[in-house]
């Protein structure tokens, strides 16, 4: 009996060890971004922003007599993010810690050269988040770390916030790992760039924002997408949330500006007698927000009108879109070769090692069905007289 007893306990014990491992949060350094440059002598450039918890007590020191500064920025460099992150630890005296990491950002120079490596570290350590996003800067990415924004306590918060508005591509780790592995070998990721401060005194003070979007193929960025060619991809995999429509029918004076509340897009793929098809249906429907023609659009015939050409827009900057991808860049930046796949596996298997070549050559067909469902709280076009609107 004593020896069962005394084997309980051995059990027990090992199970209710205690935190043997634990660290306490006084003796972590809390990662909120981190930036990846290209150095020299083909060694990358690591930047990581810390938080400091006592500047929220007011403790830190004041920066010419403005707010206190809540992060720090360590750099060094290294042959890739594990050796260079072993350096920057000698420079903190805390353990550094990355679970809490918001954004990772990549310079512009290191993004051409190849990203696929850097992601691996990413995606191996166990402490940074699959949910983190991932951008590319315009320049180098370490000074989007430097700034002292305005708004917000620091810029990691910033940069976080822009893909939370969903105004643009939101790509996080797991997201992108899934596109350089997918079948077509392509990703895309956001542009951040940096607004020069008012006062060119002040070169810690800026404003990042979206610019674009940056296309890469085999790991490597081959090219930039503008703000309007990014959400013609957006349509295309379905990601619109928030967006706005200004759009101008034929034969009509002014514009109408429309916000999509519910879009759905889906792709089918088509192979017949060895052409390859990619039928794209997009419903989007959405409120009317401002109206600057004489049309009172509450009459259901004038509302088709610009029903009509809200569809037009939307083919117009899927098509655009489509023929830069397609004919300029020649990445399939859409998951083309994934739908193909998924329908035609015997087929794709046939092309996949020659997928670039193919790409170019897919016809895409399209259907576009736009609804304005709500013309709004005012029934005709507000500022103009009743007798010049347009009734029918």
């Amino acid at each position: 009996m004593v020896k069962r007893y005394f084997l309980l306990v051995a059990t027990c014990s090992l199970v209710l060890s205690g935190c043997w491992d634990r660290v306490e949060v006084n003796d972590v350094a809390i990662v909120t971004a981190a930036a990846i440059d290209k150095a020299e002598d083909k060694e990358i450039e690591l930047s990581i922003q810390v938080f400091i918890p006592r500047a929220l007590s007011g403790g830190g020191a004041m920066q010419g007599g403005g707010l206190t500064s809540m992060t720090l920025v360590r750099t060094a460099k290294g042959e890739n993010i594990a050796d260079a992150m072993s350096k920057i630890q000698m420079k903190i005296p805390r353990i550094i810690f990355w679970g809490h990491c918001k954004a990772y950002i990549y310079g512009e120079d290191l993004a051409k050269e190849g990203i696929k490596e850097l992601v691996d570290y990413l995606a191996r350590h166990p402490e940074p988040r699959n949910r983190a996003f991932m951008y590319v800067s315009k320049g180098k990415a370490v000074e989007l770390l430097k700034i002292t924004p305005d708004l917000e306590r620091y810029s990691a918060v910033v940069v976080h916030e822009l893909s939370g508005l969903h105004v643009g591509m939101e790509v996080t780790l797991v997201q992108l790992l899934k596109m350089l592995m997918s079948s077509s070998k392509a990703a895309i990721l956001p542009i951040i760039d940096l607004l020069p401060p008012e006062d060119s005194k002040s070169p810690l003070e800026g404003i990042p924002y979206l610019f674009g979007s940056a296309v890469f193929k085999e790991g490597k960025m081959i090219g930039q997408l503008t703000e309007r060619a990014t959400r013609g991809v957006m349509w295309v995999r379905n990601e619109i949330a928030s967006t706005t429509v200004t759009v101008k029918a034929k034969n009509v004076k002014g514009f109408v500006s429309l916000n999509p509340i519910r879009e759905t897009t889906k792709l089918f793929p088509v192979i017949e007698k060895g052409k390859w098809k990619m039928l794209v249906k997009v419903e989007t429907e959405g409120d009317l927000i401002q109206n600057g023609t004489n049309l009172n659009l509450v009459n259901p015939a004038l509302m088709h009108i610009m029903q009509v050409a809200l569809g037009k827009d939307i083919e117009a900057r899927i098509k655009g879109t489509l023929h830069q991808a397609q004919h300029e860049l020649k990445a399939d930046i859409f998951g083309f070769a994934t739908q193909f796949h998924r329908k035609y596996p015997k087929e794709f298997a046939q092309v996949k090692d020659r997928w670039e070549e193919v790409f170019p050559t897919i016809e895409v067909d399209m259907e576009v069905s736009a609804f304005i469902r709500r013309p709004g709280l005012v029934t005709i076009p507000a500022g103009i007289p009743e007798s010049e609107v347009k009734e029918k």
